[in-house]
């Protein structure tokens, strides 16, 4: 008793300081990890854009960490804006869009999204939707499937959706939803929309955008498997894409919004800025 009278204090600040040290990641082993520069890892195309005999990738591929992601503030006007239009999906419907995103605490934040609002990928906290705080997909049909687990703020997560079917209206769309690589939610519907050109945007269009972090965002002409998704997931944060021949755009968002797959879709960001303070809350698959 008498030495937990006279220490106890000192081992109640020294717990504080080391519950305070492990909360902000100091002693996450992510932080020792070598991280991979900008552009370190890109997908060649030796006959250009849009071509895919023998496409291969180049560079460190291994998925080492990248150094940077992007950081958006949930503000207007803030974005990334591509030169992929919705126009390159029509007909069958075949796509597929993946993103890593640690959201922060607001209710609602687009992840990616387009301008005729055919195709949105979103996060949510909060429960602005009856299915509750998690991920959520439009692809096609007009018709939102959601996941109710609660996405936390200051957490890392994989968010895929798959669309394949048809985009013509009154076809039959499916969509499936997946978190951190595993299906959370599918759906059939009727195709509502018809194929337009709408500008695809990273971070949300127009509002509200993302308030959050994101990193290595990937779109497909194709829908993915569930096996590929997995395994999309499995690769970490710093993965290589999994089906190069289908490959459309490839941003890291590793310190630029560069297209790294080699079709050129360089993106314009607008206010969004780019951080190495990243790894708290991200734990490697």
């Amino acid at each position: 008793m008498e030495y937990l009278m006279t220490y106890g204090w000192a081992i109640l600040i020294i717990a504080v300081v080391l519950a305070a040290l492990f909360q902000l990641g100091v002693f996450n082993s992510t932080n020792f990890a070598p991280k991979a520069p900008p552009g370190a890892c890109q997908v060649f195309r030796p006959n250009g854009p849009g071509s895919t005999q023998f496409i291969n990738t180049e560079g460190v591929c291994n998925g080492e960490l990248p150094e940077y992601v992007a950081q958006f503030n949930g503000q207007n006007g803030e974005q990334i804006a591509t030169p992929i239009s919705t126009q390159g999906f029509p007909v069958t419907g075949q796509t597929t869009w993946s993103a890593w995103v640690d959201p922060n605490t607001v209710p609602y934040n687009e992840i990616i999204s387009d301008s005729s609002y055919q195709f949105q990928l979103a996060g949510y906290y909060g429960p602005i939707f009856p299915a509750g705080n998690g991920a959520g997909v439009e692809l096609f049909s007009g018709n939102w499937i959601q996941d109710p687990t609660v996405l936390s703020p200051g957490m890392w997560y994989l968010i895929t959706a798959t669309a394949t079917g048809t985009g013509v209206v009154g076809g039959t769309i499916v969509e499936t939803l997946y978190v951190n690589g595993a299906e959370v939610d599918t759906l059939s519907a009727v195709a509502q929309y018809p194929v337009t050109q709408g500008v695809i945007y990273i971070g949300g269009f127009p509002n509200p955008p993302l308030n959050g972090l994101m990193s290595n965002v990937q779109i497909y002409n194709t829908s993915l498997s569930a096996n590929e998704v997995s395994a999309l997931y499995l690769e970490g944060i710093g993965g290589a894409p999994i089906d190069l021949q289908n490959l459309v755009g490839w941003w890291p968002l590793n310190g630029n919004a560069q297209d790294y797959s080699g079709n050129n879709n360089d993106g314009t960001a607008t206010n969004v800025a780019y951080t190495g303070a990243w790894t708290s809350g991200y734990s490697a698959p």
